[in-house]
């Protein structure tokens, strides 16, 4: 009986592993690759430059010597930072096709029915920019990158601050450190199971950022999980509001994000159900232990040193796991910002800034939303996030280069200097460890003095 649940447990994952199921939901929401079957122009066969089997990042581009040379052309404006059209008509205009391009059948071709596009970002570490689609769906296509925006860097380097200007800095601490445990062991395991990015064909990418990173799990499941829920738990009960809107809130966030990652074809459904399932349990060991590190971050005269050193600690660990991807740089980012945001915390406590209420005053009531209020959070929003993105620019314009110069290693070609152990690590500890003692420490502070806190 054992060895029989066993095959059916391998079953159901070979089933939920198949890419088809990403590539079937993909053309269920309008996302499909551009033909490959002959078109016909002006009564003569013709191939497009961009056209793929099956719209997938390693399918074979045929083209005639015109679209070569016009392949070449987007190819090095592309690699220069030009914008480039995604695909030009028959008169050498930007359109998507030409008027009188149909197929040998005399029907019309695929991207007729919506705007051929190419993925938004290019992968960081090899710069492939990917093969052009066809968005059908324009509501999905912008709902779903919503949706997987809310897991990448832009979208936290926005929220926990803002979370902690604005609303709760005892439940902003803590989702911090929920966050970063949960992104530093998916990225490990990542690296120690190492299965592949699904297939392409069928698949197609629409997303190609992270595509040189392994699959298993979804960091973006986990922390689309563990984000939304971890927030419901610290806020129901200390903060006055219906349950159903919390548990609703939360729930949309995690399905939103999850169906993301399969729409943008990163992950397969294993992935993201391996992904959400990680999380939870991260959560049901790590949440009652919230209050103890955070108390100690908070208090332990000797928090500063044990804090710097757990978090290198553990950023030498991951690097070891694998060779170099982007995985590597958002470990190192994820412990930095920690680092930094446990460090000014405990800065915060010495000097008693942003104190937490007492018991007496919970649980805590928003206030009424009025002009004035919207007004003052936006204020403060625009003000922190300007200080933080000039505290990230400044710092990766200094670190790289001081970092490459103690270390020995040229720093002419920036993307392969950033593929050594002895730069990525200390670069991204460095720069995101001063973004989060600024957001959490300093932008508070100039907050103050100026009277909007």
């Amino acid at each position: 009986m054992a060895g029989g649940l066993k095959e059916g447990f391998l079953r159901l994952g070979y089933y939920l592993l198949d890419p088809e199921h990403v590539a079937r939901f993909q053309r269920l929401c309008g996302v499909r690759g551009t033909d490959t079957r002959v078109k016909v122009i002006n009564g003569a066969p013709c191939i497009r430059h961009g056209d793929v089997q099956n719209g997938g990042g390693d399918g074979i581009r045929r083209r005639t010597a015109e679209a070569e040379t016009d392949g070449e052309k987007r190819k090095n404006g592309e690699a220069n930072g030009a914008v480039v059209p995604a695909s030009r008509t028959g008169n050498g205009q930007p359109g998507g096709r030409d008027p009188d391009e149909h197929l040998e059948d005399g029907s019309e071709p695929d991207d007729a029915r919506g705007s051929t596009v190419k993925p938004l970002r290019r992968n960081s570490l090899t710069g492939d920019v990917g093969q052009e689609f066809v968005i059908e769906n324009k509501f999905l296509f912008y709902l779903f990158t919503f949706g997987t925006e809310l897991g990448n860097e832009l979208f936290y380097i926005m929220f926990f601050p803002y979370f902690m200007w604005n609303v709760d800095a005892y439940v902003s601490r803590r989702l911090v450190v929920v966050w970063v445990w949960v992104m530093y062991l998916g990225q490990c395991t990542k690296d120690v199971i190492r299965w592949p990015r699904p297939a392409s064909p069928p698949v197609v990418k629409v997303e190609m950022f992270y595509n040189s990173e392994y699959s298993m799990p979804s960091t973006h499941a986990m922390s689309g999980t563990a984000i939304p829920v971890s927030l419901f738990l610290l806020t129901y009960g200390r903060w006055e509001y219906p349950l159903l809107l919390g548990l609703s809130l939360a729930l949309s966030w995690c399905v939103l994000v999850c169906l993301s990652r399969i729409y943008m074809g990163m992950h397969s459904i294993l992935d993201i159900i391996a992904g959400v399932l990680y999380s939870l349990l991260i959560l049901v060991v790590f949440s009652p232990a919230l209050d103890i590190i955070d108390t100690f971050n908070c208090t332990h005269r000797f928090a500063p040193l044990l804090i710097i050193s757990l978090h290198v600690g553990l950023g030498l660990f991951s690097f070891t796991l694998d060779t170099w991807s982007t995985s590597r740089g958002d470990t190192a980012q994820i412990l930095g910002s920690g680092a930094g945001i446990a460090l000014a915390s405990h800065i915060n406590y010495k000097l008693g800034l942003l104190p937490d209420p007492p018991a007496s005053m919970l649980p805590l009531y928003p206030q009424p939303l009025t002009l004035s209020l919207i007004g003052l959070c936006l204020l403060r929003f625009f003000l922190g996030v300007i200080i933080l993105l000039a505290t990230r620019a400044v710092m990766k314009a200094l670190t790289i280069p001081l970092v490459c110069r103690i270390v020995g290693i040229p720093s002419d070609d920036v993307r392969k200097a950033r593929q050594h152990m002895e730069v990525e690590l200390p670069y991204r500890y460095i720069v995101y460890g001063t973004v989060g003692v600024n957001a959490f420490f300093l932008v508070p502070f100039l907050l103050g003095h100026m009277g909007l806190i």
